[in-house]
Formats: structure tokens, sequence, C-alpha cells
């Protein structure tokens, strides 16, 4: 199985808000591996070194491997608490990955062509993005790193729905359940509004 990170990580076997405390003093993230019909691990990681991996758009979306010494578990980021002011993350989970058992995960898009639409390059729209990132359902062989939309040909007051995207082979769109909903559209700017003139500002003030 593929994977495009590695991240070493401890067992811990204190939990709870006190030990937890202790673990961030000592430079250290709580973390949580469930799934794969097996019990869930607590561990705890590198604080540093997770934020630096935080930072590359494809950590999100990628199978990551997990060392423990000198095991070694495929897994994929399900969910990150950040400290609502600081750059510092308070527990992050995983969930474990089977080289035949379809995942759920979050892909980004990323759009092309935006220069160059008709309805951006001459005829003076704007460009909407209604989303950035889709759910998919797939086989870990299967996943792919994003999602291209390709928008280059699109007009004035024309969108891209979800139907109309390309995905590879093997992987299923589960926004398209809830509705075959718009993902990018271009649009008219809208009017500036007009300055008050001097006769309306004194009527207004009488």
């Amino acid at each position: 199985m593929k994977t495009s990170f590695e991240l070493v990580a401890e067992f811990r076997e204190r939990q709870g808000k006190g030990a937890s405390r202790r673990l961030r003093h000592e430079g250290k993230v709580p973390a949580i591996l469930y799934g794969g019909h097996r019990d869930a691990r607590a561990l705890s990681l590198n604080h540093q070194k997770l934020l630096l991996m935080l930072d590359n758009e494809r950590f999100y979306s990628t199978i990551i491997s997990l060392k423990v010494g000198e095991e070694k578990q495929a897994a994929i980021l399900k969910d990150v608490q950040r400290h609502p002011y600081k750059n510092a993350v308070l527990h992050i989970d995983f969930q474990r990955v089977e080289e035949n058992e379809k995942i759920r995960i979050n892909i980004p898009l990323h759009f092309k062509g935006e220069t160059v639409a008709p309805g951006v390059k001459t005829q003076g729209g704007i460009v909407s993005h209604m989303r950035s990132e889709l759910e998919v359902s797939c086989l870990p062989r299967d996943l792919p790193e994003f999602i291209e939309v390709d928008i280059s040909a699109l007009n004035l007051n024309e969108s891209v729905h979800l139907s109309q995207l390309k995905v590879p082979d093997g992987v299923q769109l589960l926004d398209l359940a809830k509705g075959d909903a718009a993902v990018v559209a271009i649009h008219s700017p809208r009017a500036e509004e007009p300055e008050p003139t001097v006769a309306a500002a004194e009527g207004a003030a009488a």
C-alpha cells in the first residue's frame, strides 16, 4: 500500500485531561488510532514535526504510515483539534487503513483554467468556489491525491456540478447522494452602489 508520509509515534498508557496536559508541556500531542476491527490505541506525537506535516495539503487526503517502534500502520487523518488562538494542536485522530476495505476521506479540488475561461477573460465575470473539497469512498489503492475541475470552457452564469466531475475508476463521490450541487460558477461582479448625491444627502438630513 502506497503511503505519502511517515509519522513516528509512541504508545501512551496514561489517559485523561491531566495526562494530556503533561504531554503538551513536553512538546507532544495526544492522539488516538482506531478502526481496522481492532481496539483503539492511545498515541503521542512530536508536536513540531506534526505541525510541519499539517501545513501540507496532501497530509489531510493521503495515506499516512504511523511508525511505533518497529511496527508500521497505514492510517488516514480523521480529526484535528487545534487551540483556539495559538498555533498548537490539542489532539488528533487517525483511522487504520486496511488494504481491502474502503475508506471515506475528504479530497481537495484543484481548479484549472480560471484565467482563460470565456466567462472571465472576455465576459467580465468572477469565479465563485462553492466547494474546496469533497468526500469520497474508495479502496486505498484507488485513492486520488485530488480531483481536478476544468473550467477553461465556462461562460458567464455557468457552473460545474458534482455529476460533471471526472473521478477515477473505483472512486465514489459521497456528496452526490445529497444532490447534484454546484462546485464552482462564474458570476457577474456585484455592481457598486452609487454614492449618494448632495440633494439626496440634504433630503435625508432634513
